[in-house]
């Protein structure tokens, strides 16, 4: 386990014995996350709503979630989607594609390796505009695999999917952002997105 992932852990623990600072801790850890995921079902000004109602059930249900920082960002990410997914059938709607202003891409910095520069770039609120112009199962595959760091299988349970069909999505969604941000690589491999979730957290 990483550095990060233990002192969520352990956070998520003292969260759960009543630790107010400790809830804290996590929501600071997980919210910028977690609503950037929403905003790839849901567009805004509802997103936010929508994950302050996700946090609600967070805290809820706290004491009864059991595992580590990995099984917490899965669980927090079950909720929100369907907290997300709700809101969209009360309304009738379904999930949104938003579209990013056009000056986005060319503000986004340019490097020598497009793939590694759009999973760097994807803890950034115009990288998430970005991301929420894929696909729908792109957009949720990329979000969950790289930010959220879920493997192929959790991921896969979450978006009820496979896990091979969100491997997929997801290097074709990380292959479409590196296209948007200038440059297409030739190769986007499962390996950087592990090699790189590090930086994304």
């Amino acid at each position: 386990m990483q550095g990060a992932d233990v002192e969520l852990t352990a956070a998520v623990h003292a969260a759960q014995e009543g630790d107010e600072s400790a809830f804290r801790t996590v929501f600071r850890a997980v919210h910028p996350r977690l609503l950037g995921y929403v905003r790839t079902i849901v567009a805004e000004p509802d997103a936010e709503d929508v994950t302050a109602e996700a946090w609600l059930h967070i805290s809820r249900d706290l004491q009864r979630f059991s595992g580590d920082a990995d099984r917490f960002r899965g669980w927090t990410a079950r909720i929100a989607r369907n907290r997300a997914l709700d809101h969209l059938r009360a309304r009738g709607r379904r999930p949104q594609e938003c579209r990013a202003d056009e000056d986005a891409l060319a503000d986004l910095p340019s490097s020598a390796d497009t793939a590694e520069e759009a999973i760097d770039a994807l803890a950034t609120s115009r990288a998430l505009a970005l991301v929420a112009e894929l696909p729908q199962e792109q957009a949720e595959a990329v979000v969950l695999r790289t930010m959220f760091g879920l493997d192929a299988k959790r991921a896969a349970m979450l978006m009820g999917s496979r896990p091979g069909a969100v491997r997929t999505a997801n290097h074709r969604g990380l292959r479409r952002l590196a296209q948007r941000l200038g440059r297409a690589p030739e190769h986007v491999s499962e390996a950087a997105v592990t090699e790189s979730r590090a930086t994304a957290q």
